[in-house]
């Protein structure tokens, strides 16, 4: 098949956001499992995330996590990065694993608590700075485990007075995303459980807020693509963490449970303008890889991504549009079908060859020797893995 060259504009200004965290070390809950040539340094990190934005063209950012990321100067970790061809994305903050967070940060009881936890999110704007990034992602691990634990709506009222004071730093580009989880590690109640309640919250702070969609967040059967198209509807999608889910927050490898289901996440994005060359929405993964190898995980996870949009982006829209209005139900679902079903690994090959890429990033990556060579060289140290 030949892919049209409307498409093949959109594919070639799409960026996916990489993760620091994704190149240490991680596991179950049970074990955290060691791998030759695991980045010891936030510089170690940078360099194996190079490698996916060299074999593929699509990962030219990497997000930072504060304080596992820390270092003494932004600024030439900013230049370091660019000297590897790749610059500094988001900023994530970490308010979940300090004792003293043990019953919440942004949404604590003791206003002490609550203030240090803000302190901390001004620190990762002065970083944002110094970094050139523009958003500040929020993830709250604030919760309860049993009823009457915690007022339940006080801790709203809390994380509203918080996130304000946040908020009220920012600069004139930067941005806050506020991520939601159903739950884990609270059980009971979360403060922050689904997309109506980040919602509620970033639409009280103003346009600078935004609601970050993290497609392994949502229990089983969720229609993950209609809250996509929603939240577009509503101006408010700022970002994507993909991954997939097969029990809980996984963080594999994105599209590995449901091929079809992103598929569908990106024709909504698609639809709703999120890839127009203004759209404000940011794609990431967020993934931890913990028996795979980690470069060639986050390969497949952005081949995975850009393959989904080519797809999503060959519906004929105008031909579904009149199948929908004519109520040719059948006629409609099959437009949309056609689409998913249509090959464009080929295609894409060839694309990326026209464009000084490798055809197939995952061999070339494997061919280059890459991962042997850091296994020799990263001996010693103390290896990256999950909470460091």
């Amino acid at each position: 098949m030949t892919i049209p060259q409307e498409t093949l504009d959109v594919l070639a200004r799409q960026r996916i956001e990489v993760p620091s965290w994704a190149y240490g070390n991680s596991g179950t809950r049970f074990k955290v499992f060691g791998t030759p040539g695991t980045p010891r340094t936030v510089q170690e990190k940078l360099a194996d995330a190079a490698q996916v934005h060299k074999y593929t063209g699509l990962a030219p950012d990497v997000a930072l996590h504060i304080p596992w990321d820390k270092v003494d100067d932004y600024a030439e970790l900013r230049r370091f990065a660019e000297d590897l061809g790749v610059g500094l994305g988001t900023i994530n903050s970490n308010t979940f694993q300090d004792d003293v967070y043990k019953f919440g940060s942004l949404t604590h009881s003791d206003p002490a608590i609550r203030q240090k936890a803000v302190d901390h999110h001004l620190e990762c704007i002065e970083i944002m700075g110094a970094t050139g990034s523009r958003d500040l992602k929020i993830w709250l691990a604030d919760g309860s485990n049993y009823p009457g634990q915690v007022s339940i709506r006080a801790r709203q009222d809390w994380l509203h007075e918080s996130l304000s004071k946040i908020y009220a730093q920012l600069g004139a580009e930067q941005r806050m995303v506020l991520e939601y989880k159903f739950f884990e590690p609270a059980f009971y109640h979360t403060d922050v459980p689904d997309w109506g309640t980040s919602y509620v919250q970033v639409a009280a702070l103003g346009e600078k807020a935004m609601v970050c969609l993290d497609t392994g967040h949502h229990a089983p059967g969720t229609n993950i693509e209609f809250i996509v198209a929603q939240l577009l509807r509503l101006g408010k999608l700022g970002s994507f963490d993909f991954n997939s889910r097969f029990y809980a927050d996984d963080d594999l490898i994105v599209g590995a449970a449901d091929p079809f289901q992103l598929f569908r996440i990106l024709f909504e994005v698609v639809v709703g303008g999120g890839l127009d060359e203004d759209s404000p929405v940011a794609f990431m993964l967020d993934q931890c890889h913990n028996v795979e190898d980690k470069v060639p995980g986050q390969i497949r996870s952005v081949l995975n991504v850009q393959e989904m949009t080519a797809r999503a982006l060959l519906v004929d829209r105008d031909e579904l549009r009149t199948a929908q209005e004519g109520g040719d139900v059948l006629g409609a679902n099959s437009i949309l079908m056609d689409a998913f079903y249509t090959d464009v690994r080929p295609a894409l090959a060839e694309w990326r060859e026209s464009r000084g890429l490798p055809a197939d990033p995952m061999r070339a990556f494997a061919e280059s020797g890459y991962l042997a060579r850091i296994a020799e060289e990263r001996v010693g140290g103390s290896q990256s893995s999950w909470g460091a």
